[in-house]
């Protein structure tokens, strides 16, 4: 497999083709294929606090994830809409997108915690990146979901 074109999109500034490509990846997976009809245009995807990290291989999005960045500082940057094609899952490239996203927030917002609501059936995966899970879990459109927290000081694996 050749090596990904990873970049970063600030929400204001994604260029139309490249948010309809990352929003078609999510409905596919997230409405699609998990069968979960759910709003997935929330409106904060090209807020000014939004981040889009996008990895894509042969031309194409392989996997991407949003940050959502709270003014409050003292609120932790949270890593959201996660999700990778299904032919590039089982490769590793999931721990390659918490590892990038975790550079960004310790380099972008050093001294930000960050925080992410996983499906539940994630909770080891993103263990293994520091997320400690802070809730019990819940189902969040009928899919079960567990709220983690990963400190600051906690270092990048």
């Amino acid at each position: 497999m050749t090596p990904f074109d990873i970049s970063w999109h600030d929400g204001p500034t994604v260029d139309a083709a490249t948010l309809y490509e990352l929003l078609a990846l999510r409905v596919d997976v997230f409405v699609v294929e998990q069968c979960c009809a759910y709003q997935e245009l929330d409106g904060q995807d090209l807020l000014p606090a939004t981040q889009h990290l996008l990895m894509r291989h042969q031309g194409q999005i392989a996997a991407t994830l949003r940050l959502l960045v709270p003014d409050d500082t003292h609120r932790p940057v949270a890593i959201g809409r996660v999700v990778i094609a299904p032919a590039h899952r089982g490769t590793g490239l999931g721990h390659t997108l918490m590892r990038e996203a975790l550079a960004r927030i310790e380099t972008v917002w050093p001294g930000r915690d960050a925080y992410l609501s996983a499906q539940a059936h994630l909770q080891h995966f993103y263990a293994s990146h520091g997320f400690q899970a802070v809730t019990d879990v819940y189902l969040e459109d009928d899919i079960p979901h567990i709220g983690m927290h990963r400190p600051v000081a906690h270092p990048i694996p």
